[in-house]
């Protein structure tokens, strides 16, 4: 060896056993070193490697998951907003970054209602709010307002250790409920709202799967219907696929804007009966995609027929900030409820849903939620607490953007004015954008658009020539499929079928945001505009 420990190094011992060995016609090995593999072991090694050889060049064994052996409820999940038209926007996106040629220079993705991705800026307070909390070290910075670093003081008590980053309790922390709780008195009158009845959700969809999830049961005919309308929000009928339960459409007028007509509803259930056990009611007020807004009268119905029906009641209400039409004002369910006297206020099981990711607020990341269930039975409570225990909690980022949603600065504090602002800003914005995209849409042959009384959405009716249809089942598609992925391909935007969301058999439309930037969604107008002209003028 030649180191400092070896038989040329200094070792004397070592060099005296070399030369022993050598005597005896030994190989010398030095005790430093790892014994010498013996010969039967190297011829087992070579077996191990020609026996590995040949394990390769056989096929290998067949996968334990396969699309044939998955949970079939997975595979029948379809979730249009992020299907197929969005997987190619992707593609084309990186072929724009490798250079490759088109005739756009970017992708216009306006298939997600997600605000900030499409330029709209955070609303201040809230995320002052959330950057004390997660960075506590600035409550003591001038850089921030008072009235921001205490209700950061007051969400970081309510913290396991006095850190955002702690688990909660699985409803959620337990002065955001109550926060929530002061909300939702104050938006319906004084109709009374319990913190008990509050649990704080990953977003709102969180929530709607989670009370499907303890509704769903039964078998055969008894199996859980589930009413959603038609159109609906994805959401719901990729959450009745996963729990096999069974969805029962009932049709929204699109002849009176949309509107949602009770005998409608009654032709629905009386219809399922045959086939299922409908317990459920869905509405989604403002509508997703359709945006339409219900009235006081059309509430009022579809209560006393969940009543009369014995139906439990889901109110998905993430839209109630988002109202420009004259003459349309958002109603809760809970207040319209509450109105109606103690016959229904005490019996009819309601949830309803709210979330930070639309509105003004556009906080889609933080994945802040929550919803109000009333008139659970005592035991099913406990049974509800058990299920959301099981995903431990919410994001508590998610909960601390919650709080500024339902307890934002008040008159007299040092950030009302500039909070204000900013929400006026974002919701008169929207309100322009609904209705240019209206009349910009109404202009063009072959294209109808309702009224977009709120949410943040067009639904356009389209009008498909013969001869695009015939070609686009010879491509196996659905038409509006075929429609909008030839606008993706030549004008870069990204919108989403209406075969997503569901329509009556004949009809075809497609949804869009109107996120966009107004000098943004004026050049998309125009080049759906001009698209939809040059395609009817090539399949008509």
């Amino acid at each position: 060896c030649q180191g400092p420990g070896g038989c040329r190094g200094g070792r004397r011992d070592m060099a005296l056993r070399c030369a022993a060995w050598l005597a005896a016609g030994r190989q010398p090995r030095c005790p430093r070193l790892p014994p010498p593999a013996r010969e039967g072991t190297v011829r087992r090694s070579s077996a191990a490697k020609a026996s590995a050889v040949k394990i390769t060049e056989k096929a290998s064994r067949e996968k334990i998951l396969t699309l044939e052996s998955m949970n079939p409820q997975v595979k029948a999940v379809e979730y249009a907003v992020r299907g197929p038209i969005v997987l190619k926007a992707g593609e084309i996106e990186k072929e724009l970054r490798k250079g490759i040629k088109k005739p756009f220079t970017e992708v216009i993705k306006a298939n997600i209602g997600d605000a900030h991705a499409m330029g709209q800026r955070p609303i201040t307070f809230l995320r002052q709010v959330v950057a004390l909390c997660t960075y506590p070290n600035l409550l003591d910075s001038p850089s921030f307002p008072e009235d921001a670093k205490k209700r950061a003081r007051r969400i970081l008590q309510g913290c396991g250790g006095n850190s955002l980053g702690s688990y909660s309790a699985s409803q959620g922390i337990n002065c955001i409920r109550e926060d929530v709780a002061s909300y939702i008195e104050r938006r319906d009158g004084g109709v009374p709202a319990d913190p008990d009845n509050i649990y704080l959700t990953t977003g709102a969809s969180d929530g709607i799967a989670t009370i499907l999830k303890i509704l769903v049961s039964g078998g055969g005919r008894s199996r859980t219907g589930v009413m959603i309308p038609i159109p609906q929000y994805p959401l719901y009928s990729a959450a009745i696929s996963e729990l096999d339960a069974i969805q029962v459409n009932y049709y929204l007028d699109e002849e009176n804007c949309w509107a949602l007509d009770v005998n409608e509803l009654r032709r629905s259930l009386n219809e399922a009966k045959a086939y299922c056990n409908p317990k459920v009611l869905c509405i989604i007020n403002p509508g997703n995609p359709t945006g339409q807004v219900q009235n006081r009268k059309c509430i009022e119905d579809v209560i006393h027929f969940a009543w009369e029906e014995k139906l439990f009641l889901m109110a998905d209400e993430v839209y109630q900030d988002n109202v420009y039409s004259e003459g349309c004002q958002f109603h809760s369910f809970k207040k319209i409820l509450y109105e109606m006297g103690p016959e229904y206020y005490n019996n009819v099981e309601l949830a309803s849903f709210h979330s930070t990711s639309k509105g003004y607020m556009g906080e889609c990341g933080y994945r802040g939620g929550y919803m109000e269930v009333i008139n659970l039975h005592p035991e099913i409570k406990g049974q509800l607490v058990k299920l959301l225990s099981v995903r431990l909690c919410p994001p508590v980022s998610g909960q601390a953007a919650m709080d500024i949603v339902v307890n934002p600065p008040i008159p007299g504090e040092e950030s009302y004015s500039q909070f204000i602002k900013e929400k006026e800003s974002v919701l008169n914005n929207l309100a322009k954008k609904a209705k240019l995209t209206e009349d910009m849409f109404n202009k063009v042959p072959g294209i109808h658009c309702n009224p977009l009384q709120g949410a943040m959405y067009a639904f356009p009716r389209i009008f498909i020539p013969s001869k695009a249809i015939e070609e686009a089942k010879a491509h196996k598609m659905a038409p509006d499929m075929f429609y909008c992925m030839k606008l993706l391909e030549e004008t870069g935007i990204c919108v989403v079928p209406g075969s997503g969301f569901g329509q009556r058999e004949g009809s075809y439309h497609f949804r869009m945001t109107i996120l966009p930037p107004v000098e943004k969604l004026k050049i998309l107008l125009e080049k759906v505009k001009d698209f939809h002209i040059k395609f009817l003028e090539k399949y008509a």
